[in-house]
């Protein structure tokens, strides 16, 4: 079975913007590893779009950008949407009982799967299916925008902390059963 985490990039202050704050050369690298090792990728619609850049080429990109969109693009990906009618390479679209799709995908697949995109990620974690959490914390206060937890958040125990590079520390929580 399938163990199914969320983590993304964070700021002081619990919100997650891509454009405010980029991963230092250590965490990028760190980024290429956990992503050329996944079994699968699952995406909420504006997440997937976003990340879409990584299915074009782009002739400026560094080697360490390639490397990421390599990987990238090797895993199968998943993407939760009612609007989207189509998806690009190596992705499908989930319609429907989202929940019973993901409890598939966990039960059939073996590894780490990501969820990507703090609403989508709530849904599931009150579902019970997320396994994991990894919140990658930045020095930076963004002040607004879109929290890493989009509701409340579910009862987590500290699993594991790492420093990755100069400024970012990688938290990692699991859920704690309820007793």
């Amino acid at each position: 079975m399938a163990k199914l985490y969320f983590g993304m990039n964070q700021s002081l202050d619990g919100y997650i913007d891509h454009d405010r704050f980029a991963p230092g050369p250590v965490l990028f690298r760190h980024f290429i590893e956990e992503v050329r090792g996944l079994s699968a990728s699952i995406y909420g619609r504006r997440l997937y779009e976003i990340m879409r850049y990584w299915d074009e080429d782009h002739p400026e990109w560094t080697a360490h950008e390639w490397d990421f969109a390599n990987a990238w693009r090797g895993h199968p990906k998943w993407v939760v949407s009612r609007s989207l009618k189509s998806v690009g390479p190596n992705a499908a679209l989930i319609e429907g009982d989202v929940e019973a799709a993901i409890r598939k995908l966990k039960s059939e697949l073996t590894g780490e799967m990501q969820v990507g995109g703090s609403e989508l990620a709530q849904s599931l974690a009150e579902s019970g299916l997320i396994d994991e959490y990894r919140l990658y914390i930045h020095p930076v206060v963004v002040g607004h925008g879109k929290p890493f937890f989009a509701g409340p958040r579910p009862p987590l125990r500290l699993a594991a902390h790492e420093p990755m590079g100069e400024d970012v520390i990688k938290l990692t929580y699991v859920p704690v059963s309820a007793p």
